[in-house]
């Protein structure tokens, strides 16, 4: 038998037993620190009122107009030449605006806030709505800012 035949026995022998090794029962200790204890805060009351708000801003000029603006004046600009690539760049540029602008205002949604009169006499207003339906007058949970009916 030659050295390479004896190599490859050697290493596929060992190959074989590492694969049969059994790990030892014995705890391994960590000194890594505790993960934190995590305390959820729970509080009840009842719903107040619930107001309907529009998610986004009211302003004339947001991002969707910007990058409409951009892309419509580059776009403009690959039309024509000389005065008429003036005209094009900048007639882009405005479809462009006008058009971002639109599709910013499509991407707003209907939101709900719930005002809840906590047991404590607080007042608090929550976004965050847990399983269900909430209506004036019900008695909620309140946990971790997420409104629950009870």
């Amino acid at each position: 038998m030659n050295v390479r035949t004896s190599a490859m026995i050697l290493m596929a022998s060992a190959a074989i037993l590492g694969g049969c090794a059994y790990p030892e029962p014995y705890p391994v200790y960590s000194t890594a620190p505790p993960p934190p204890v995590v305390t959820q805060r729970t509080e009840y009351g009842v719903v107040e009122s619930i107001e309907m708000y529009r998610d986004g801003n009211n302003a004339p000029i947001n991002l969707g107009t910007i990058l409409g603006g951009i892309a419509g004046g580059v776009l403009g600009h690959q039309i024509g030449g000389g005065r008429g690539n003036t005209a094009a760049t900048i007639a882009g540029a405005v479809g462009g605006a006008v058009v971002g602008n639109q599709v910013e205002k499509a991407n707003e949604r209907d939101r709900y806030r719930a005002v809840v009169r906590l047991d404590s006499g607080a007042t608090v207003a929550l976004n965050e709505f847990g399983q269900g339906e909430l209506r004036v007058g019900d008695r909620v949970r309140v946990v971790n800012s997420r409104v629950y009916r009870y």
